[in-house]
């Protein structure tokens, strides 16, 4: 038998989940949240914490924000469930605790790498993407570090593993801002959104989920 047709088994281990959905309502979403956002954005200052310029809101948006608000912290919560397991492979039903806040990025801002300790899963969830999707050169991006480390790639960057989500071994993976999509990723996965070159306005919501 040669090597070509030997045949084996491939462990995906420490696989690192992120959830990408282009929910089918987001534009009524989002025509009812960006005049509640923005006015919002008027009357409070911003509250940064990870923001490379930009505004941030407070931490409690589903307090304020109405029903589009609670509707789609509902989504992620039940979209949680349904990635979540215990450790032998069985479902779960966790009433999961939340906090939820905007951010309001021009041209030139952004948010450093960072991660979101207490939780277990975050997201955001992009309201107006700035023409990001249509332009990608417009940047914003929302980039993950690989939490295996450069090793991979410092050693040979032109090779990666033949298996799903392995061509990016050792360097950054990035997602394009969508209105409407929602991406969700473990809290802990280091993260940043690049700066938004546009000359409109980049809105997103981001949440964490904790138990």
């Amino acid at each position: 038998m040669s090597s070509g047709t030997l045949a084996f088994e491939t462990v995906a281990a420490f696989a690192t989940p992120i959830i990408v959905v282009d929910l089918p309502d987001g534009a009524q979403l989002n025509a009812a949240l960006v005049p509640v956002l923005l006015k919002r954005e008027a009357e409070k200052k911003s509250e940064s914490r990870s923001t490379l310029g930009g505004w941030q809101s407070s931490l409690d948006l589903d307090k304020w924000a109405g029903a589009p608000a609670i509707k789609l912290l509902a989504i992620a919560r039940n979209i949680a469930n349904r990635i979540t397991t215990d450790r032998t492979g069985k479902p779960v039903s966790i009433l999961w605790q939340a906090n939820m806040w905007a951010n309001i990025n021009r041209s030139g801002h952004g948010n450093e790498f960072h991660s979101h300790p207490g939780s277990y899963w975050s997201g955001v969830y992009y309201v107006d993407d700035g023409g990001v999707s249509a332009d990608p050169s417009l940047g914003g991006e929302l980039e993950f570090m690989d939490p295996r480390g450069p090793a991979p790639a410092m050693y040979a960057p032109h090779l990666a593993f033949a298996l799903p989500g392995g061509l990016s071994v050792g360097t950054n993976q990035t997602i394009v801002p969508k209105a409407g999509r929602l991406v969700m990723f473990p809290a802990w996965l280091l993260h940043q959104v690049r700066p938004y070159r546009g000359t409109a306005q980049r809105i997103s919501i981001a949440f964490n989920l904790s138990l």
